[in-house]
């Protein structure tokens, strides 16, 4: 697979066209954002442990009937995957009250829900990625309803699988960001990545997180958090 110029460039990876029109390689980058753009650093190993983790599930939801973009991995920090149009809606998945979430209602972080609850973003940054409901994303062309449909079955799927792998490991799934695509003939796929970067994840022992609200909230250890997540996901390969 040939390499050759560079798509795109976003917070987190830089996508680049190969000689296949359907297929792309993702390069996972160390940078590090948060509040929309507005903190930035570097968290030095992300982009190889945060492409790793991410290919290890994707080929692993593969199997359990969730298709998504994973073809190959290339290297430590860069993949083959399917070529798609990104839908603009960003689906969060949330198991417990946290982060945006707690300070939007006024729930104390920690709060288990009963059920898993489904939230959506617009995925535009110069207009702070707004919620929106499905009524919203109808209106505004972003999706079908058929499509909507489909992305909340494989989400709650995704989250059932999520919960159970990590809890093996001792580690909590609070919530997580996923985002879709649609391939070539208009199949509604998983994109993107899971990872600390797109995860909240504790340590259900302690509840020391070990995600990227460490450097969100300037928490420190931010690297040493990426590693353990990463050692215990290998743990349970």
């Amino acid at each position: 697979m040939k390499k050759l110029c560079q798509l795109y460039e976003g917070k987190a990876k830089k996508v680049y066209a190969t000689d296949d029109p359907e297929l792309l390689i993702v390069s996972y980058k160390d940078d590090a954002t948060a509040f929309n753009g507005l903190k930035k650093g570097t968290i030095k190993g992300k982009g190889v442990i945060n492409n790793q983790m991410s290919n290890r599930l994707m080929a692993r939801l593969a199997t359990m009937g969730i298709p998504n973009h994973f073809v190959e991995e290339l290297s430590e920090r860069e993949t083959l995957v399917r070529r798609v149009e990104i839908v603009p809606l960003e689906v969060i998945v949330r198991n417990i009250a946290a982060g945006s979430f707690s300070k939007r209602y006024g729930v104390e972080e920690g709060v288990v829900f009963d059920e898993p609850t489904i939230e959506y973003s617009y995925k535009n940054d110069a207009l702070g990625d707004p919620l929106l409901n499905t009524s919203h994303a109808l209106a505004l062309g972003i999706a079908t309803e058929q499509e909507i449909e489909t992305i909340q079955t494989y989400a709650l799927a995704v989250n059932h699988f999520l919960r159970t792998f990590w809890e093996e490991v001792g580690v909590t799934l609070v919530d997580f960001k996923l985002e879709f695509g649609r391939t070539s003939d208009g199949t509604i796929i998983l994109a993107d990545e899971i990872s600390p970067d797109t995860c909240r994840l504790w340590d259900t022992a302690t509840g020391e997180k070990l995600d990227k609200d460490r450097f969100r909230r300037d928490m420190g250890g931010v690297e040493n958090a990426y590693q353990e997540i990463m050692r215990r996901l290998e743990t349970h390969s």
